[in-house]
């Protein structure tokens, strides 16, 4: 597998790292005063400090719902995204758009929940039911 790179802006190092560590129990690479590597799924995200972060939250009507156009995420497997909504659930996270299952006993039937980080970064985790779907035309 391929790991991808991601660099983000944050307003506060110390909230990004609970956060980030509290949510989904990532691990800190390298880091120092003004960034932070985290191990994200496998993948490298860098939150950097910017005080004047200010994330404009934009929509696209999806499914009936506004979603963020700005966002990022991972796609889990099914039972591992439904265990990380009871997690986050638990944790009080407070959702821009609730978990939910589209598309249901359909081709492409996927999971999917968005959230923001502290500084406004919009995040979704979704899941396919039948992984092989995840490119397939709709």
């Amino acid at each position: 597998m391929q790991s991808f790179h991601l660099a983000i802006p944050v307003h506060d190092l110390e909230a990004a790292e609970a956060f980030y560590t509290e949510y989904f129990n990532c691990s800190i690479g390298r880091r120092c005063d003004r960034w932070i590597d985290f191990d994200f799924f496998g993948h490298q995200l860098t939150v950097h400090l910017d005080e004047s972060v200010s994330v404009a939250v934009n929509t696209n009507q999806v499914d009936g719902k506004s979603v963020p156009t700005h966002h990022f995420g991972v796609v889990l497997e099914w039972e591992q995204w439904h265990a990380l909504t009871d997690r986050l659930k638990a944790l009080s996270c407070t959702f821009i758009i609730e978990p939910y299952v589209r598309f249901a006993g359909q081709a492409g039937e996927q999971a999917t929940m968005f959230f923001t980080d502290p500084s406004g970064n919009a995040l979704e985790f979704k899941s396919f039911k039948q992984v092989s779907e995840l490119f397939a035309a709709g």
